[in-house]
């Protein structure tokens, strides 16, 4: 880097204008989190009105995060090469058109067709809008704090989504929900032109197609086993999915090496800031996702609380997320950032261990303490992972780095759900054997093994006593499982903790940017 630039860069401060920006790069990602949880409470209602098949309303419910997962990197790569406000704003453009085809969907074929599109279109706002944060903030400690910022968004769309989803289900139909992306996607498109630079890659070339291909193929078919699996269990179908996925990347790892212009420049992985910063980013979301699976089972079908309510006795959780996401720029200041993620994925295992002490009669407020600590302990690690990330990618390629953290983080999910879903599955299945009451048809006693759903309902059929006695041991199993699952947790996010503070202990916080890749020379270019 020559030294005018990199004076440039140290002395840059954002003004105004970029944190206005950034308020802006806030609504997609608000409307991105809140995409993926809102359909859920509208699903009865379509179910009636579109009359799907078993098979169909699964993909009509998992057809959009598939996509964004299997997108993630060739958007981003995208991004950087032909500009990534661009990028953002066709998706957003994109992204008004598909919810109002979905709002109005008259099949459920057209309905999954339009997830499918919502899916690509959604893929392009994470990455474009954390590349843009990397090229806006060139202070390190401004950088963190729009970060921390930016994270947060994503909280405050995943705690108003249902809520706001449940009111629009109250007095519209079901496509309703659809819609409330709309404007927020038109405020953006008005508001991004001007008050948002642009920044792409000079010395990009075409975008591979047979590398994007491939991308897609692997990162859809490991999720898709990994959905599989904790959906069903280990099955042929899963393990071929999963292995089918992962000699797609092999491929897609080998086409890298031989191209004159990569879809994703291996030599990120040189750095080994980047590498622990993934690793962790990764850990972190797979500690928190599977938790929260189970945190909402026990909520309604251990405690027997409504829908809304569970709903209502999770913000506490959200509200942890939005503190300790704002509270990790302030922390970075005074010590370095592998001490505060340590320090955090310590407090997130002090919180998975209270969740262990929850029971099956009384457990609302050990529940609600536990989450909103596991929530205050992973928020800053994923924000401060998520910066070292950006942080430790050259400014040109900010737009593959962004995808390649939001990969991990689909990733990281997937498999804690699966991975400790299956495990808390496991253990479910062998306390509820164990003790079925006597009387119990086999048919009635197979399907409570299943799951505490299948026991919720299963009881139903039985008399009154038997019927208490069966859902008694359901709900005992279920919160073994969970105690299981919650201790194995702890240990897997202690083990991330020692991780990252010897692997990331020598990255410093504080105004000298961290050293780049040799191939950073080039700045990216600015327009407007």
């Amino acid at each position: 880097m020559n030294p005018v630039s990199a004076n440039s860069v140290h002395a840059a401060r954002a003004g105004r204008r970029e944190w206005i920006g950034l308020a802006v790069l806030a609504l997609p990602c608000l409307l991105y989190s809140m995409d993926l949880t809102v359909l859920n409470l509208a699903v009865p209602s379509l179910t009636a009105d579109l009359e799907p098949s078993s098979s169909q309303l699964l993909w009509i419910v998992d057809i959009y995060g598939f996509l964004v997962a299997g997108s993630l990197i060739t958007m981003g790569t995208l991004g950087d090469r032909i500009g990534r406000r661009r990028l953002l704003l066709i998706g957003a453009a994109t992204f008004g058109m598909a919810s109002v085809l979905a709002a109005f969907s008259t099949s459920a074929e057209m309905l999954i067709a339009t997830r499918a599109l919502l899916g690509v279109a959604g893929a392009t706002l994470a990455p474009s809008t954390l590349s843009l944060i990397r090229n806006m903030f060139l202070d390190p400690g401004q950088r963190t704090t729009a970060i921390g910022m930016w994270a947060t968004s994503y909280s405050v769309g995943a705690a108003i989504g249902p809520l706001l989803g449940g009111v629009m289900l109250e007095h519209f139909w079901w496509g309703s929900v659809f819609l409330v992306g709309v404007p927020v996607m038109l405020l953006l498109l008005a508001l991004g032109p001007s008050l948002l630079p642009e920044f792409r890659d000079p010395k990009a070339g075409r975008l591979d197609l047979v590398s994007a291909a491939l991308s897609l193929a692997a990162v859809l078919a490991v999720i898709y086993g990994l959905k599989r699996i904790a959906e069903d269990g280990l099955g042929w179908l899963a393990a071929l999915s999963i292995l089918a996925g992962i000699a797609a990347g092999a491929a897609f790892v080998r086409r890298q090496q031989g191209l004159a212009d990569p879809l994703i420049d291996l030599r990120l992985f040189r750095a080994p800031t980047f590498n622990a910063s993934l690793a962790t980013n990764a850990l972190a979301i797979f500690v928190a996702f599977g938790p929260f699976v189970f945190i909402a089972q026990y909520l309604q079908l251990v405690l027997g609380l409504s829908p809304l309510q569970a709903g209502l006795w999770t913000l506490p959780s959200s509200g942890g997320f939005i503190v300790g996401s704002m509270l990790a720029p302030i922390l970075v200041r005074r010590a370095r950032a592998a001490y505060v993620i340590a320090a955090g994925l310590v407090l997130a295992a002090v919180g998975l261990m209270v969740l262990t002490q929850a029971d099956g009669t009384s457990g609302l407020a050990i529940l609600v303490a536990g989450s909103v600590v596991l929530a205050l302990g992973i928020s800053p690690a994923v924000t401060l992972s998520t910066d070292l990330i950006i942080s430790a990618a050259p400014p040109e390629r900010a737009g593959a780095a962004a995808a390649l953290s939001e990969t991990s983080a689909e990733l990281g999910g997937a498999l804690g759900i699966a991975i400790l879903g299956s495990i808390g599955t496991a253990v479910y299945c062998a306390r509820v054997g164990d003790a079925v009451p006597a009387g119990v048809p086999p048919e009635v006693a197979e399907a409570a093994r299943a799951t505490l759903g299948g026991a919720v309902a299963a009881a139903e059929q039985l008399p009154t006593q038997l019927g208490a006695a069966l859902l008694g041991v359901a709900r005992e199993a279920f919160v073994q499982s969970f105690e299981v699952t919650a201790a194995i947790s702890a240990g897997i996010v202690i083990a991330a903790a020692v991780v990252a503070a010897v692997l990331l202990r020598h990255v410093r916080t504080g105004p000298e940017p961290e050293p780049r890749l040799d191939h950073a020379t080039d700045g990216p270019s600015r327009v407007g």
